[in-house]
């Protein structure tokens, strides 16, 4: 399995004809995610070559998924145009919509979360990756080609993090992995998908990449004590930022001692989550807690015999 994005998800991209969608459709299709159309209203009924494979251009989101099935989009839309393009997809009632777009102004992210959670439509940023279910299907800029399918889950709010514990880990492989982005107001969240991963009988275990900013890596070490049964190693980045100061993301910012990396450190390893001081160091970890689960499981075996 798989969480969000499987091999079945039927694909449409919201800016397909644009520089930036073209480019990353045709990357999509590469990776084998099922695209069966694009949206741009001015091009609707018009057909695109992407590599040897002819995709349909449609008018709106209902009459893509109509003709399709489709029950996932990719958005690559400016940012003013954002809000009114995950609206219509949330009103069309597709499953899941991927916005990739950073530069959305917080106000336009407020309502059109609002809107798409009222729809049941799960949202995946703004200003984010996307995600990738390696082997299956890829949704957004996440590159295909730095690791395999596995059995760990990965969650991050920084694209770039997400990338390197990929390839660090590129031996052991992934289920899926989900950069859920930086922003103030964002979609889907750690919690989300960490529930989603302890779900999921081939995840064993989990990779939670968090930064400094807010409460959402406390509340995710909450969660975790309360109702993860795998185990989760994180890594925090930011431990050198100056207080006060945003960072990368915009919801990155420390107000006195609250949001810093340490704090989150001493939240999540009081849940019982191992923090790495490095992404090297992170995956480190990972190697030798599968280590250790493979000597036990071993000598089980060995009682057993």
């Amino acid at each position: 399995m798989a969480i969000f994005l499987t091999e079945n998800s039927k694909v449409i991209v919201q800016g397909m004809t644009g520089a930036e969608g073209m480019k990353h459709t045709r990357r999509m299709l590469a990776a084998g995610t099922d695209i069966v159309g694009g949206v741009n209203p001015r091009k609707a009924g018009t057909r695109v070559d992407v590599d040897g494979r002819t995709v349909p251009v449609f008018g709106s989101v209902r009459e893509a998924m109509a003709a399709t099935g489709a029950d996932v989009t990719v958005l690559f839309v400016p940012p003013p145009f954002a809000r009114a393009a995950v609206t219509e997809a949330a009103d069309a009632g597709i499953r899941l919509a991927v916005v990739i777009t950073e530069g959305i102004p917080v106000h336009d992210a407020v309502a059109f979360q609002a809107h798409a959670r009222a729809r049941a439509t799960r949202v995946i940023g703004p200003n984010c990756p996307g995600l990738i279910s390696p082997g299956r299907s890829n949704a957004g800029i996440i590159p295909s080609d730095i690791t395999k399918p596995g059995r760990i889950g990965l969650v991050s709010k920084s694209g770039t993090l997400t990338y390197q514990l990929m390839y660090e880990l590129r031996d052991i492989g992934f289920s899926t992995c989900v950069g859920i982005g930086g922003d103030p107001v964002i979609g889907t969240t750690h919690i989300d998908a960490l529930a989603a991963f302890e779900a999921d009988p081939d995840t064993d275990l989990i990779v939670m990449i968090g930064e400094i900013g807010g409460d959402a890596e406390e509340r995710a070490a909450r969660f975790i004590a309360e109702h993860m049964t795998k185990p989760v190693i994180a890594y925090i980045a930011g431990f050198t930022a100056p207080e006060g100061r945003t960072m990368g993301h915009a919801g990155a910012i420390v107000s006195g001692s609250s949001g810093t990396a340490r704090a989150k450190k001493e939240a999540l390893e009081a849940a019982g989550v191992r923090v790495g001081a490095t992404p090297t160091e992170t995956a480190e970890l990972v190697f030798a807690l599968l280590a250790d689960a493979g000597e036990a499981s071993r000598a089980r075996r060995g009682k057993v015999v």
